[in-house]
């Protein structure tokens, strides 16, 4: 089944104690999509300006993206550029110009509004729930939210639990969110605010799924080098998403394992800059590593 996917789309400047690369492709939709290429047929939402690099909309078509929904406007793409510490958990923010993502307002073509299951990437709640208004009786609904829109638009973002399946989050976010120092007590206060299942971001040591009978805890992959860590947690979730469209079904099982293809998919992400390393990768590749993890992971009953 396919999956819409709806976020910003920029051109990022990443600086690394080791590295500096400008104008690399980023955004959550970007990241998202790409990631959810892997598993399922991607309907892209999203808008750049018209100095936005035609190689990068042919990347997105090159991993079979429809880009119907793509707004290319008079103007400048949104631009973000940020700073890493040699400790990567530490990113300092050095500019952000909205440009012409300031005045997006996602408009779904006809044939994007039946798309069974729904990827609502880290944007603000009112355009997530902008976007919920156009489709017509989605399958499976998830969302990812940031730090930003808890201090300022945290009514409308309750308001969003209430209409999704799944919240995807990092475990500050969750924190702050519910305040509660416990994730274990901050995943379960999310699930009665309205979404069936939570999934809470541990970076480099994994995440938690919470659902009303279901626990998972699941480590990330182990790595040696990571080169750059931006747009990991945006490619975790649209894995995690895509998984489930390609199972065209959500159960324990498919949860469980959609949380290990977001979290094989962004190990992958790291390695390189930008969306570099996802150009590079094959299925069979995703397969190994799938393997790995599982081999990794598994324990015998004593």
């Amino acid at each position: 089944m396919s999956l819409l996917i709806t976020g910003s789309i920029a051109l990022d400047t990443v600086k690394t104690p080791l590295e500096e690369h400008t104008d690399q492709l980023g955004g959550s939709a970007s990241y998202a999509a790409i990631a959810a290429s892997f598993f399922t047929p991607v309907n892209l939402v999203g808008i750049v300006g018209n100095d936005f690099p035609k190689p990068y909309l042919n990347l997105y078509r090159k991993h079979g993206v429809n880009l119907d929904g793509l707004q290319i406007a008079t103007g400048k793409t949104f631009r973000w550029s940020g700073e890493y510490e040699w400790d990567m958990n530490n990113r300092k923010t050095l500019s952000v110009n909205l440009n012409v993502f300031e005045t997006f307002q996602p408009t779904l073509p006809a044939h994007y509004r039946q798309t069974p299951f729904i990827f609502l990437a880290n944007i603000s709640p009112q355009l997530q729930l902008h976007v919920l208004s156009q489709v017509k009786k989605p399958k499976f609904i998830v969302a990812d939210t940031m730090d930003l829109w808890i201090n300022i638009a945290k009514v409308p973002l309750l308001a969003l639990l209430k209409k999704i399946d799944c919240l995807i989050l990092n475990e500050s976010e969750a924190r702050e969110l519910m305040k509660e120092t416990s994730l274990i007590k901050a995943g379960k206060a999310l699930l009665k605010r309205g979404p069936k299942f939570v999934c809470i971001k541990k970076g480099e040591h994994g995440c938690l799924l919470f659902g009303k009978d279901l626990f998972f805890s699941a480590p990330a992959f182990p790595l040696e080098d990571i080169h750059d860590p931006t747009g990991a947690g945006d490619c975790f979730a649209g894995a995690f998403a895509g998984y489930l469209a390609k199972a065209g079904k959500v159960n324990h099982q498919t949860l469980r394992k959609a949380v290990i293809a977001g979290s094989v998919i962004a190990s992958f992400n790291v390695e390189s800059f930008s969306l570099n390393r996802l150009k590079t990768i094959k299925p069979k590749d995703i397969r190994a590593r799938y393997k790995s993890f599982r081999q990794m992971s598994h324990f015998d009953v004593a």
